[in-house]
């Protein structure tokens, strides 16, 4: 399958400074003008045409892999996935479980919340707006999630969601059958491979550890679509966090 890299340089509503540059002739760039308005406003605005890139990438019979400035983009992923008839199982690697809702957040960052947004937990606005619908907690994996807030914790506990608190058990766990969409937030790595990231948490897997298990999926199984929430390009001057990760992404692709 032809890879079509696209990019949406925002972090929720505002343009990343540094995110646009990294895109090459062949990317598609998601440019909005937003209007003055509330964040939800801002970001749907910025979700809609990036969901129509996603379903308009995926009918041209090519694969979305997706360079966005924070996991909230992933709901326009969804969108685009849903729009265009594909129905993943959704794996999601991150430091964080972003699976907080308006009534377990100790910090009201919507950033910590798309997760649950996606299986349907929490607050619709962005999800209507998108006219998508929830995905099946079942058909959810999430990796590693090693920091959590206590109330994210319970309702994680509490759900469906697959939590593998090792990342390495994606080699040897059943998952769900069916194409995968591989949601990839780069602070899952240990800050000490990949510093450049604005919420690192301390630990994670060595970029040595995920490099074989993103090869493992990129041959056993069908994956339909990535989605890269990206390291930050102003912590990065020389580029290291950037080129380790695209390696990772260029081996989930099987082109490395």
């Amino acid at each position: 399958m032809t890879n079509r890299f696209l990019l949406n340089p925002f972090f929720l509503d505002q343009p990343v400074p540094g995110l646009e540059p990294l895109a090459e002739d062949d990317w598609l760039v998601n440019r909005v003008e937003l209007p003055e308005s509330t964040l939800q406003t801002r970001m749907s605005a910025i979700h809609r045409p990036f969901a129509r890139m996603v379903s308009e990438t995926l009918r041209r019979k090519e694969r979305p892999v997706a360079i966005v400035g924070d996991c909230c983009a992933a709901l326009p992923m969804a969108a685009g996935l849903e729009h265009a008839g594909v129905d993943p199982v959704l794996i999601w690697l991150d430091a964080h479980g972003d699976f907080n809702t308006w009534d377990t957040t100790p910090s009201g960052f919507l950033g910590g919340m798309p997760l649950a947004m996606l299986v349907g937990r929490g607050d619709d606005t962005l999800m209507n707006e998108l006219t998508v619908s929830r995905i099946p907690e079942e058909q959810v994996v999430l990796t590693d999630a090693r920091d959590l807030d206590p109330g994210e914790r319970q309702l994680l506990a509490a759900s469906s969601v697959r939590h593998l608190d090792d990342a390495t058990l994606l080699l040897s766990d059943e998952l769900p059958p069916g194409p995968v969409w591989v949601h990839f937030d780069v602070d899952i790595l240990d800050p000490e491979d990949a510093p450049a990231v604005h919420y690192p948490a301390a630990g994670g897997l060595r970029a040595t550890q995920l490099d074989p298990i993103f090869r493992t999926l990129a041959q056993q199984r069908e994956i339909v679509a990535v989605s890269v929430s990206t390291w930050s390009p102003q912590l990065d001057p020389e580029g290291q966090t950037r080129e380790l990760c695209m390696g990772l992404v260029d081996r989930l692709l099987g082109s490395a």
